[in-house]
């Protein structure tokens, strides 16, 4: 009798202690958010005086999940400006968003990310070396308030719509105008990826003419390798008529090892008639990637610049990278 109590105890202390184990090991329901980019550069030839080290950009803020679907995420954006002394930095609100999953819906509302070039800057996937194609030449902005609604119609087929003031989060809503999205995602076979977005922002002012955009990528991901390739074409720059631009980039990575990889991307990018031919230009970058334990990533790459105004000089820089995220 004492013999069957005792096994009966053992069982039950087993029993609680997996319990524990149990409670220990669940996944939180918050995480922090913290991104910091960097880079120690040093420009060649005409760009010899350009050298130094830089803090490009930090993410700080905090995302929870609340169960059933129910999200929400606060991102702080510290970077520089155009509009200050580049030893200042200004901080904005990046994303204050709640966000609804259930099945293939998803719902955003609040100052969100948006879709226009979200999906290429992921899958480019070196966001702290280099912005995607659209973010570096001022296409769109990467975050805006208002809504966003995303559905998966099968494994190989999703579509998303998006409606936001237009403006980008740096600024709050002057003009009266919107601007919406639509795309589509197909996966026609695994591991290649086609996507068609087109977008329309409203001016909100007389004289001024809406923005156009469509934005077209075709890429191939497997396990060791990364290709992709993307074509823009923007109506209508700055809401101004006539004033077209246009542009594509080509990029590729090869996995090395489980520290190391390679990378290469061309961009180019042109406008109509030459109205812009003082920022016209095509850009290539090669390089590498190091990953030094869970969160930090260093870059070596060389650039090289080529502006396509008459007489402009080719543009040489050496970087190194590095990336530290939770």
């Amino acid at each position: 009798m004492k013999s069957k109590v005792i096994l009966a105890g053992v069982i039950a202390c087993i029993g609680i202690s997996a319990q524990a184990q149990d409670v220990k090991t669940e996944e939180p329901k918050g995480k922090a958010i913290v991104q910091v980019f960097g880079n120690f550069h040093s420009g060649f030839g005409a760009e010899n005086d350009d050298r130094g080290f830089e803090l490009d950009r930090s993410y700080f803020g905090y995302e929870y999940n609340f169960g059933n679907g129910l999200s929400a995420k606060a991102v702080m954006d510290i970077g520089k400006s155009s509009d200050v002394s580049d030893y200042q930095r200004i901080a904005y609100i990046k994303n204050a968003m709640v966000s609804w999953k259930k099945g293939g819906l998803t719902l955003n509302g609040g100052l969100i990310s948006t879709t226009q070039f979200n999906f290429q800057e992921k899958f480019w996937g070196y966001r702290y070396i280099m912005k995607s194609f659209q973010d570096e030449y001022k296409f769109g902005s990467s975050a805006d308030l208002g809504i966003s609604v995303a559905y998966k119609f099968a494994d190989w087929v999703s579509a998303d719509a998006i409606i936001v003031n237009g403006e980008g989060y740096k600024k709050i809503q002057v003009n009266d105008g919107f601007n919406y999205g639509l795309g589509v995602t197909l996966t026609p076979v695994d591991g290649l990826y086609i996507r068609v977005y087109g977008g329309l922002n409203e001016s909100g002012e007389d004289g001024k003419k809406d923005i156009a955009n469509l934005a077209t990528f075709a890429g191939y991901k497997h396990e060791k390798i990364t290709i992709g390739a993307e074509y823009n074409h923007m109506w209508n720059a700055s809401y101004k008529d006539g004033s077209d631009q246009s542009g594509y980039s080509i990029f590729a990575s090869v996995k090395l090892s489980k520290i190391a990889e390679l990378y290469a991307r061309y961009d180019d990018l042109f406008s109509k008639d030459d109205w812009n031919i003082a920022k016209d230009e095509s850009l290539v970058i090669l390089g590498a990637q190091f990953k030094l334990g869970k969160y930090v990533k260093i870059a070596p790459n060389f650039r090289m610049n080529m502006p396509k105004a008459d007489g402009a000089e080719n543009g040489y820089w050496a970087y190194i990278n590095f990336y530290f995220g939770l």
